[in-house]
């Protein structure tokens, strides 16, 4: 299993929030480079980025933070919020983001997501965040009445490779992540599975892994000290404790 440290970025800082709630911005670092520079020490090889300021005004807003980082870093970054064109998802991949991560617009215009995975494959991620089953969109402030499984399904039909799934009422709680629904995601589609949300401690990332999942991001129990993350690494890639 992969782990994958998260920074989210509003205003350029690096932030977390609680439940997808804006009013809850927490500055939990100072400085981006210096927090992927870190995790890179700890054996991280992999970077999940959002674009928090770009989920919320439906465009690309701190690009240029995102494209400095990705020629400063030999972590393989994942990045979402505010992708919504070809252009902004070939511009990244373009300049340096190995995975985009589509989400809103594969509620509003799935055709779009079928497009795009046509010409770039499985550096095509989508983000299914659900509350209370349905999936949200718009950096969770609108819900759809779509629900969770069913978009996953459609998006497996479409050739989408990764699914990264989040139950928003876990986010940032630190309660652990809700096994029941990615359990019901993983065995509904064939999809890689990421699972983000309300991890806290090494046994999340044991359970999870038991899961058979193939990623799970980790952000806040990192910020806060739940999480080691050196440990969290080496535990999901010891081999002997997974049932996959």
């Amino acid at each position: 299993m992969i782990i994958l440290p998260a920074i989210d970025i509003k205003d350029g800082n690096c932030v977390r929030l609680l439940k997808g709630d804006f009013g809850t911005v927490e500055k939990v670092a100072e400085d981006p480079f210096q927090t992927a520079a870190g995790f890179l020490k700890a054996g991280a090889r992999y970077l999940h980025m959002v674009d928090l300021d770009g989920a919320k005004d439906a465009k690309m807003v701190n690009r240029d933070l995102f494209t400095s980082l990705a020629r400063e870093t030999s972590l393989k970054i994942e990045l979402g919020g505010g992708i919504r064109t070809l252009d902004a998802v070939e511009y990244y991949l373009a300049n340096g983001i190995e995975r985009v991560i589509l989400g809103s617009i594969a509620v509003k215009n799935p055709e779009f997501v079928e497009l795009a995975v046509k010409e770039y494959g499985d550096r095509i991620s989508v983000g299914i965040d659900a509350k209370d089953e349905m999936v949200a969109t718009e950096g969770w402030l609108d819900t759809s009445d779509v629900h969770f499984l069913t978009l996953a399904k459609e998006m497996e039909k479409m050739g989408v490779k990764n699914i990264i799934f989040t139950d928003i009422s876990k986010d940032g709680t630190l309660s652990g992540p809700n096994l029941e629904q990615l359990r019901a995601i993983h065995e509904a589609v064939s999809c890689d599975i990421t699972a983000s949300g309300g991890i806290r401690d090494i046994q999340d990332i044991r359970n999870l892994k038991r899961l058979g999942v193939w990623g799970t991001i980790c952000g806040k129990s990192i910020y806060k000290g739940t999480l080691d993350l050196e440990e969290a690494i080496l535990q999901a890639a010891n081999k002997g404790d997974s049932i996959c």
